[in-house]
């Protein structure tokens, strides 16, 4: 059956209206009850007698009742006329539909059961009337406005089965173009606040590394310097070269912690005493005074002269040469407190 063109004008508008809204941000579904007051167009069934286009009204009310579906249910009126004869469908039913998104834009499937009234006033036959069960089905889309305004259009065909002889066949069929309006009572729940960020459990620093325990105390030693490496005979002056003495003034300038040295200068027995305790003397001096030119703090120095205490040797020889050579060891300079190049174990 072909759609009038006033009819064609109606669909057209509805189309326009629900694809203009169609750009609005997404919409969540929304549990609460609406109420759908809506505008229709009816098409009539031939066999009614009058098949001229018609208008009418709808108050329906729904709900969405899981995720993809909703249920409508209400009533409709619509009626038409021609030449005098009238037709008027009262409706009275429930409508399943099935939403393929819960976007702002919405089409839908419908199936709808319930009860239709129809009543024919026909010249030459007079007034027909007749309540029956009816089937329908449609397609559709609904489009949100705003958090509880939203716009539903469809169109679907009411397929009624008439009972009795009132009308000239036992099945009909309407079709309505139904644009409404639909007002939701409540507003959807405010989304859920965004989640906290998961919290990083920083973990505790690890223990320190237990410091390394610290070296041995350097133990000290006594230095005894041999007076013949480092004088000449019955004399102070200090020889050109000293590896000695520069090895014990490197090691007393890395460890300024040690003082209180004391460099004791000894002589043999050969000799006034005199002149014995003079020449120590002069040799600890003269082997103070070289340290402190390399370097190293004189308080730290203490220099004494002893003369010919504490003989490392005791000799009887009787020739004087000899006598010389085995004394040589009473010859000497001790450098007492100082920290030896090497550990000591």
């Amino acid at each position: 059956m072909k759609l009038a063109p006033p009819f064609h004008r109606l669909a057209l508008a509805a189309a326009v209206l629900c694809a203009g809204a169609a750009h609005a941000a997404d919409a969540d579904i929304n549990p609460s009850w609406y109420v759908q007051p809506s505008l229709n167009a009816m098409k009539p069934d031939a066999d009614f007698g009058v098949d001229q286009r018609g208008y009418g009204l709808g108050l329906k009310f729904g709900k969405p009742v899981a995720d993809a579906w909703d249920l409508q249910m209400g009533t409709t009126y619509a009626r038409s006329r021609a030449n005098g004869e009238r037709y008027r469908q009262n409706t009275l039913g429930v409508d399943a539909l099935y939403l393929f998104s819960r976007k702002t834009l919405r089409p839908f499937v419908l199936l709808g059961v319930g009860a239709e009234r129809d009543k024919a006033q026909l010249n030459g036959i007079g007034e027909r009337s007749r309540t029956s069960p009816y089937l329908s089905a449609g397609v559709g889309v609904q489009s949100s406005l705003s958090e509880q305004w939203s716009l539903q259009a469809d169109l679907r065909t009411v397929h009624g089965f008439l009972r009795g002889r009132d009308f000239p066949n036992s099945k009909s069929n309407n079709y309505y173009l139904t644009v409404g309006l639909n007002y939701a009572f409540d507003k959807p729940a405010p989304p859920p606040p965004p989640a906290a960020p998961p919290r990083v459990e920083t973990p505790p620093a690890p223990p320190p590394a237990p410091l390394p325990p610290p070296p041995a105390p350097a133990r000290f030693e006594k230095v005894t310097l041999s007076a013949t490496e480092l004088f000449g005979f019955d004399s102070a002056a200090l020889a050109p070269r000293q590896d000695k003495l520069d090895e014990i003034a490197s090691l007393l300038n890395a460890n300024a912690g040690v003082d209180r040295v004391t460099i004791s200068g000894y002589t043999d027995r050969l000799g006034a005493a005199k002149h014995n305790q003079k020449l120590s003397q002069q040799r600890a001096d003269a082997v103070k005074a070289y340290l402190v030119g390399k370097g190293v703090a004189a308080p730290r120095l203490n220099a004494v002269g002893k003369g010919t205490q504490n003989p490392v040797a005791s000799c009887s020889n009787k020739k004087r040469v000899e006598l010389i050579a085995c004394l040589e060891p009473n010859r000497r300079v001790e450098v007492e407190q100082i920290t030896i190049e090497r550990r000591v174990p």
